[in-house]
């Protein structure tokens, strides 16, 4: 796609960017450089054959990026459903960059980093709407704090109700808390609200320590200090990962209350409900056994099977009461492919680092 400069916001060209950001950042001199040459925000959409979805998002975002230096960057993911040829003549002021192959969440947001040249850098799925400008609030929000790395806004689903974008990190109890259903049973439990925190409160800004991937704000400096998303997650888990990384350098993340948007949820993931629960699953046995060890692996592993076991149990006495047959019956075949994957993953090894 050519080069254009069309619309109320600025766009570079992709040999102006900086350069892949290092897990170390560079040095100090290059960091200098490249900030001197930087615009507002760089806007980054990974997408994958969600057309229907990435064209509400873009449609919705445009009138907030009105006025200020901005950039929007669609990295396509070798979409087969007609992606790249609609952004290119609908969006032409959109820098679209088609990947050839699909090379997963991570990576596809890494290269979208790295042709990006904003202050701030913002990564968005596919199927997020703007229904407000969330950008001044949160740009003068990490203004006001520089000791903020990362801002999370407030999830909308579709009926506009406040859903969960925190969690916490992952420990053997909260991931035992989950599998029991005990996070559901005892709501707003500390104790027993597992990782995906029922007890969180999302009407208040408040810091975090995991901020769902789904709509991420960050600082450029903070970015080239923590480094790029870890590229052997493909489709889940690397936002966890990111999230520890930026705790381990020492950088804040924040749930920010003030700004909010639609996310549909589960664009891609739809197309093959099955594949992309086990691809959570792995994603996760990636996460336990690059920070705590082949062990605690195999222990989150088993959790997974009792977790796959208490919900099979479930579809056969909703069985046994007749009730929503062919619902349960794909639950079934689901937590039965699951537990499947679980006892065939014991020799799972992570890749080493590249």
């Amino acid at each position: 796609m050519d080069q254009r400069s069309q619309g109320s916001y600025r766009l570079n060209p992709p040999t102006s960017g900086p350069p892949l950001v290092s897990p170390k950042g560079g040095n100090q001199s290059e960091r200098e450089s490249r900030i001197t040459n930087l615009m507002e925000l760089s806007i980054i959409i990974v997408s994958w054959n969600a057309k229907k979805y990435l064209v509400e998002c873009l449609e919705s975002l445009a009138p907030f990026c009105t006025g200020r230096a901005c950039e929007i960057i669609v990295v396509d993911n070798a979409s087969a459903d007609g992606t790249c040829e609609l952004v290119a003549s609908r969006f032409p002021e959109v820098k679209l960059i088609p990947t050839g192959s699909n090379l997963g969440f991570a990576k596809g947001n890494n290269i979208g980093i790295a042709h990006s040249s904003g202050e701030y850098v913002c990564l968005v799925n596919s199927d997020v709407k703007f229904v407000h400008d969330c950008f001044t609030a949160m740009l003068a929000y990490l203004r006001q704090h520089p000791d903020v790395a990362m801002l999370g806004p407030k999830m909308l689903d579709l009926n506009l109700r406040v859903a969960r974008s925190t969690m916490r990190f992952p420990t053997i109890w909260n991931s035992l808390c989950r599998a029991l259903g005990l996070d559901c049973i005892f709501k707003g439990s500390k104790i027993l609200g597992g990782q995906m925190v029922t007890d969180f409160d999302h009407e208040h800004t408040a810091e975090a320590e995991v901020l769902n991937g789904w709509f991420l704000l960050l600082r450029r400096t903070a970015l080239d200090l923590v480094g790029l998303l870890d590229e052997r997650f493909f489709m889940y888990g690397e936002d966890i990962d990111w999230c520890y990384r930026f705790q381990q350098a020492g950088q804040r993340k924040v749930f920010f209350a003030e700004a909010e948007a639609i996310h549909y949820g589960g664009a891609s993931s739809a197309q093959a409900p099955v594949r992309f629960q086990i691809e959570m699953y792995r994603a996760n046995c990636q996460y336990w056994e690059k920070h705590h060890g082949r062990r605690a692996r195999l222990l989150y592993l088993s959790i997974v099977w009792l977790h796959q076991a208490v919900r099979l149990l479930g579809c056969l006495l909703l069985l046994a009461a007749k009730a929503q047959r062919s619902e349960t019956l794909f639950k079934m075949k689901k937590s039965l492919a699951c537990m499947g994957w679980v006892m065939g993953s014991s020799t799972y090894r992570l890749a080493p680092s590249r």
